[in-house]
């Protein structure tokens, strides 16, 4: 999928450091694994949906040899217009529990060429989790920096809530906080930057201070990134309630991003309704009449 994953940009420069084996993703895992045998680093290109059908070989052939391969998967997430074959729904679930790999979704196009600095630094596997659609847009810095593994990044501090929307699902986090600011509560902002590992000692500040924890993904709530807070959490002796805005347990139809999130509560209002029951309102003081 040269087109799709933009390696069609990459192929004329590096005509030799360039391999498409069609579509067989078990072959290209293994193929991958076999180079990082020999002391290279591939890096490889597979839609979300797709490496679904090379788990095995990465179980087998590179993470239980903890091979330096780095997992690129686009079209994680919702893939609208190209439909339920093609959303990147759960990779996370997939991923997440097999030993040696990280992790990453990077909220921006500036952060993910710091992931990929990060990733193909690191002596073990890796994968990247990122979706189709249009960046951000953000200023680009004249060089990557690699990223400390598995600490988040609080974008604002905060005591009554702490929202964390991994990879671009940030800007729902930032909205839903100028929404409860409005009312006069706390909010913390945080991306995530890594689910697996999770960043423990933030969870674990949070829980001392907050009453919820909020996590929008683009991705399936059961075994996804909420899923992965809860169980820290529950690991940490914590017992702050955490809502989860993601997917549900169903295969999601063809459809515009916008319209599929709506109809699917994955949205600031549904987590502003699941939220307010659990924070303490801030009584506001009174006006004073001259």
């Amino acid at each position: 999928m040269p087109n799709g994953t933009g390696l069609d940009l990459f192929r004329p420069h590096h005509p030799r450091r360039y391999f498409d084996v069609g579509i067989a993703e078990e072959h290209a895992v293994v193929f991958a694994a076999g180079m990082a045998t020999q002391g290279y680093r591939p890096v490889c290109a597979i839609y979300s949906t797709f490496l679904q059908r090379a788990f095995d070989p990465i179980v087998h052939d590179v993470c239980l040899q903890k091979l330096p391969v780095v997992f690129c998967m686009d079209r994680a997430g919702l893939s609208g217009d190209d439909g339920p074959t093609h959303h990147g729904l759960f990779d996370i679930a997939y991923l997440r529990g097999i030993p040696e790999i990280t992790l990453m979704a990077p909220k921006d196009e500036d952060e993910l060429a710091d992931m990929m600095l990060t990733a193909v630094q690191l002596p073990g596997p890796s994968a990247i989790r990122y979706p189709r659609g249009v960046v951000s847009g953000v200023a680009l810095k004249p060089e990557p920096q690699a990223i400390p593994v598995g600490k988040a990044e609080v974008l604002q501090d905060g005591s009554d809530v702490a929202i964390l929307g991994l990879g671009p699902m940030i800007s729902l986090a930032k909205e839903l906080a100028m929404r409860l600011e409005r009312d006069g509560y706390s909010a913390a902002v945080i991306n995530p930057r890594f689910v697996k590992p999770i960043d423990r000692e933030m969870l674990e500040l949070y829980a001392r201070r907050v009453s919820a924890f909020v996590t929008f993904e683009d991705h399936v709530k059961m075994g996804g990134f909420g899923s992965a807070v809860i169980e820290t959490l529950k690991d940490l002796g914590s017992a702050v309630p955490v809502v989860r805005i993601g997917w549900p347990d169903r295969f999601i139809e063809h459809g515009k991003v916008d319209d599929l999130r709506a109809r699917h509560g994955v949205s600031v209002d549904e987590a502003l309704a699941q939220v307010l029951p659990l924070l303490v309102r801030r009584m506001r003081p009174a006006l004073v009449a001259s």
